[in-house]
C-alpha cells in the first residue's frame, strides 16, 4: 500500500512506519513538523531525493518499500494539500498530535491547536483531495474515557468520554470531528483507542524511559504521589500491528480498543527497572501528585481480538527487560549522554 503517515518521526509512528516497510513493504510519506518529540533518525529509512519530499509523486507500480519525507505542519492547509495533491495515497494513518499530560496542564493552547484544528485540517484537505475509498485511522488514547476507580470493569468501545486533562479533552475533540466525517461525508474513517505505550525511539518524558535514564543517571526517580495508579501497558510493536490489523479490516466509522491487558501501578514498573539494573529503590522519591491525575486505566480488547483476530504478542516483563536493555551499557555513568 501507499500510506500517509502523520507525526511519522515520533514515537509511535516512527515504529509503525519502519513496521511497514521491513514487514509489509509498503511505500510510507511521512509528515512531520519535527518539534521537539520527533526526531528524522528514528525512522530507519531515507530520503534519497529533496529533504522536503518533493521529488515525483507516487503512482501505481511503484517499487515496495519506498519512503518520502515532508517536513511541515498539519495545521498549514496548504502544505497538507500539497502533500496530498502530489502524491498517490491509498490510506492515511494520523499520530500527529502533542500527547504528554504534564505538558498540557502547564501550556493547553498548543494542544487544542495541533490536536484539534491539525486533525480538522488533515479531515478537509482528505475529504477534497483523496479517493472516496482512501482509509484513515486516527490514532486515539484511553484518555479519553476518563478514569476508573481500582475495580470497576475496563473500558468498552461504548464507554462514556469522560476526559480529564486539557490533552484528553483535546484527543476526544478530534475524536468526534473524525466520527463526524464518516457520518456526514460517508468517508471509510476508523478510530483506534490504545493504552500507554512503551518501546524504542520513547521520548524520555514518558515513565519507562525517564525513570531507565534517571536510573541510570544515578538521579532519584520521582514517582507522582504514592505511585499506586494503574495503567495497562502494551509494547509498541504490538500497538503498530493492531492498527495495521484496523486499517486492513477494520469496519469504517467504529472505534477499536487497543491495550495490552496487562494492568500494573507506577510503582511496580520503576521497582522493576531498578530490580533490572541491580539498584537500591532508595533511589525513589515520591513527589507532588500530578493535577487532575486519573487513578486507572484498563481497556476491554474484545472487539478487536474477536472481529479483526488481533491480540498482543510481547510479554511485558520481557518487553521491559528488552527497552532497559537498549539503554544500558558498560559505560560509565559520568560518560553517558543522557540529555
Amino acid at each position: 500500500m501507499n500510506i500517509l503517515v502523520t507525526g511519522g518521526c515520533g514515537f509511535i509512528g516512527s515504529n509503525f512506519i519502519n513496521q511497514r516497510i521491513s514487514r509489509y513493504k509498503d511505500n510510507v510519506i511521512n509528515i512531520d513538523n519535527l518539534t521537539y518529540a520527533g526526531c528524522k533518525t528514528n525512522v530507519n529509512y531515507r530520503d534519497e531525493g529533496d529533504p522536503k519530499g518533493y521529488i515525483q509523486p507516487y503512482a501505481p507500480g511503484v517499487a515496495a518499500g519506498v519512503y518520502k519525507f515532508y517536513e511541515g505542519d498539519i495545521t498549514d492547509s496548504e502544505f497538507v494539500k500539497g502533500v496530498l495533491v502530489d502524491n498517490y495515497i491509498e490510506c492515511i494513518v494520523h499520530f500527529a498530535a502533542e500527547s504528554h499530560v504534564d505538558r498540557s496542564i502547564k501550556d493547553p493552547e498548543v494542544f487544542i491547536d495541533t490536536n484539534i484544528k491539525g486533525t480538522f485540517t488533515l479531515l478537509e484537505a482528505y475529504h477534497a483531495h483523496c479517493s472516496k475509498n482512501t482509509r484513515f485511522v486516527h490514532i486515539s488514547t484511553d484518555e479519553v474515557y476518563g478514569d476508573l476507580s481500582e475495580y470497576q470493569p475496563a473500558f468498552t468501545e461504548e464507554s462514556n468520554i469522560q476526559p480529564n486533562s486539557p490533552y484528553a479533552a483535546s484527543k476526544a475533540a478530534s475524536d468526534l470531528l473524525c466520527r463526524s466525517y464518516h457520518q456526514t461525508y460517508n468517508l471509510p474513517v476508523l478510530i483506534t483507542r490504545c493504552s500507554n505505550n512503551y518501546g524504542p525511539n520513547q521520548y524520555p518524558e514518558k515513565l519507562i524511559p525517564l525513570m531507565i535514564k534517571n536510573a541510570l543517571a544515578g538521579k532519584k526517580l520521582g514517582v507522582y504521589g504514592d505511585g499506586r495508579n494503574i495503567r495497562d501497558w502494551i509494547h509498541v510493536d504490538d500497538h503498530c500491528e493492531a492498527i495495521g490489523a484496523v486499517l486492513a479490516r477494520g469496519e469504517p466509522g467504529e472505534v477499536y480498543n487497543i491495550g495490552g491487558n496487562h494492568e500494573v501501578r507506577n510503582i511496580d514498573i520503576v521497582k522493576m527497572i531498578l530490580k533490572h539494573l541491580d539498584l537500591s529503590t532508595e533511589m525513589i522519591e515520591y513527589i507532588e501528585d500530578r493535577k487532575g491525575h486519573d487513578w486507572r486505566y484498563a481497556m476491554d480488547t474484545t472487539k478487536i481480538s474477536t472481529e479483526l483476530d488481533w491480540s498482543p504478542l510481547i510479554p511485558f516483563a520481557t518487553g521491559l527487560e528488552s527497552v532497559i536493555d537498549q539503554y544500558w551499557s558498560p559505560t560509565p555513568i559520568g560518560e553517558l549522554n543522557l540529555q
